[in-house]
């Protein structure tokens, strides 16, 4: 009896140092899936775990690399001279809008894009100067790559220098429109407003803009990859 008593605690002991083990080794595997994944894994806001995979949005090494569309190339943005809080990522929405909503938020300097269950992809933009900000709610009429820049007839009266592009600068890497631009339309008319990108990528979270939002190229890219023509956009 006392050595039936001994084989069955002993055979307890070794299922237990198996499943202890076990245990151990598929948590060692895990871990390095992760780190070796190229995840930015710092906190980056109110990230959801289901999607805090996605390196798109998580590590700015992808995001900010250097782009190359046919004969135009966008460096690599020093996304490390930027601060975090203005760098693209997942977080939860706080604008109560519907999902696929652009919401750009001036006091704070951040453009959201509403997702479904409750998150918000969030970028962070430059604004207009005092004076010449623009509110409230219209549509993006449409879309464009690599912009032809028109300046208006008032910015050239500022800016006398401009009026070699008064029939339009064409698109390209010096070009103030950047790599892409979403038109904002009002009731079927122009508001004459651009969420677009810029070269000058230091200038996010800055108000420095003719009224314009303003964008790093690379998240400017991503926005329009992701939103259709006639989307809502709701600018306070």
């Amino acid at each position: 009896m006392s050595r039936d008593h001994n084989s069955q605690d002993a055979l307890k002991l070794t299922r237990r140092t198996f499943l202890v083990a076990a245990g151990s080794t598929t948590l060692a595997a895990c871990s390095p899936s992760l780190e070796g994944a190229g995840l930015d894994m710092s906190s980056t806001g109110s990230i959801r775990p289901k999607i805090s995979v996605d390196a798109a949005v998580t590590n700015p090494a992808t995001m900010y690399a250097s782009v190359t569309e046919g004969p135009f190339v966008l460096p690599a943005i020093p996304y490390e001279k930027i601060p975090r809080e203005f760098r693209r990522q997942i977080v939860q929405d706080p604008t109560g809008e519907a999902p696929g909503t652009i919401v750009v938020d001036l006091r704070n300097h951040f453009l959201y894009l509403v997702q479904s269950g409750g998150d918000a992809l969030r970028y962070g933009v430059g604004i207009g100067k005092a004076g010449f900000e623009w509110s409230g709610r219209a549509n993006i009429q449409y879309k464009r790559e690599w912009p032809t820049w028109k300046p208006p007839s008032e910015m050239i009266a500022r800016k006398p220098e401009l009026v070699k592009w008064a029939n339009g600068q064409p698109g390209g890497i010096d070009n103030p429109l950047g790599a892409r631009a979403l038109y904002i339309f009002k009731d079927g008319v122009d508001t004459g407003y651009r969420i677009h990108g810029s070269p000058e990528w230091w200038t996010i979270g800055q108000n420095m803009s003719s009224g314009c939002v303003r964008m790093i190229n690379q998240d400017v890219i991503d926005l329009y990859n992701r939103v259709p023509g006639k989307t809502t956009v709701v600018v306070h």
